[in-house]
């Protein structure tokens, strides 16, 4: 694999990340199964592995933990915090007094002595931005946070957290991470271009659009997500905005078809393509899932396939909005003063 820098950090990351959400009962609850799939990832030059507090109930980033037992100085190692962890509503956000909390559970949990990248996983409008950059500024003082990064973050909530930092001489958010893929093309307007300007690495989540792009549900399949945990709005197949994007995945895997690849190594290839990418994070729940990722690293699209992407799918579009993780605040009636 071609490692890229991370931001202007001087980190060279791999271009795939290893996204760990599905280690534990949300997905493969096999502990030496997840440990083998971490551990082929890591020996096929993934370097990098991304989980968080939240991801089934701690047991993620435990899994993380036993499987980096001996190769913790291979890997650059992200979690993330702010979602609820428990029912006390002080087990959660972005507050000090939670962070400095659940920084040591992390710690713990991962079984190492510090992380490379302490994210917040979403913003609260209910926490000054400074409180959290503040707690985080102190960690990686402490040695226990190298980097931190921010998740679903709007573009306007980027440069608000850039300025805060260098207002108030505080360490800085070196990360996005933003849900892309050709499905989910919204960032490209706003987000990454906001965060190359900072010189942050964005790395991207949800490559496969939530399976939409890993050639599971097509149009006329009997297969369609029946998941409850799934919501609603994302896989209601009879949504004119889910029957649209069943139209593009038709398109798409006639043009992968086309191009000598597979339906997956054009969507992660296409994330991996733009300069303001550092990593797409792929979460495999089995090693055959895996496997079929690692060939989009070395994948290099042409100039016909991604216009003929951009075709089915203009710059800066989401096909359906429901895909998008920011932004929802904005848009409640309360915020609209309705």
């Amino acid at each position: 694999m071609e490692y890229r820098s991370l931001g202007r950090t001087g980190v060279q990351l791999s271009p795939l990340c290893l996204g760990a959400m599905m280690f534990g009962p949300w997905g493969n609850n096999d502990r030496t199964d997840a440990t083998r799939i971490i551990h082929r990832a890591i020996d096929a030059g993934i370097n990098f592995i991304d989980t968080a507090d939240v991801y089934s109930g701690g047991v993620s980033e435990e899994i993380v933990g036993q499987a980096l037992e001996g190769r913790r100085e291979d890997v650059f190692l992200a979690t993330k915090f702010f979602m609820p962890m428990s029912e006390d509503p002080n087990q959660r956000g972005g507050s000090r007094r939670w962070i400095i909390r659940e920084v040591e559970n992390s710690l713990r949990r991962l079984d190492t002595d510090y992380i490379d990248l302490y994210q917040v996983h979403r913003p609260s409008p209910d926490t000054d931005v400074e409180e959290t950059l503040g707690a985080l500024t102190d960690l990686v003082r402490q040695g226990k946070v190298r980097y931190i990064g921010s998740s679903s973050y709007s573009g306007s909530q980027i440069v608000e957290a850039q300025w805060a930092s260098r207002e108030r001489n505080l360490e800085r958010f070196v990360t996005e991470q933003p849900p892309y893929s050709i499905l989910v093309r919204g960032i490209e307007e706003d987000i990454l271009p906001t965060a190359q300007r900072h010189g942050m690495g964005t790395l991207t989540y949800s490559p496969l659009s939530g399976g939409w792009l890993s050639g599971r549900w097509r149009k006329n399949s009997a297969s369609t997500p029946t998941s409850s945990a799934r919501p609603n709005a994302r896989f209601d197949m009879s949504s004119p905005a889910n029957q649209r994007k069943l139209d593009i995945v038709e398109e798409l895997a006639q043009l992968a078809e086309q191009s000598g690849m597979t339906l997956i190594e054009l969507a992660i290839a296409f994330v991996i393509n733009h300069p303001g990418v550092t990593a797409a994070i792929v979460g495999p729940r089995t090693m055959e899932q895996l496997e079929s990722y690692l060939p989009a690293a070395d994948i290099t699209l042409s100039t016909d396939v991604l216009d003929r992407i951009d075709q089915l799918i203009a710059p800066g579009v989401t096909v359906n909005p429901d895909d998008n993780s920011y932004g929802a605040h904005e848009l409640t009636p309360l915020a609209r003063r309705r």
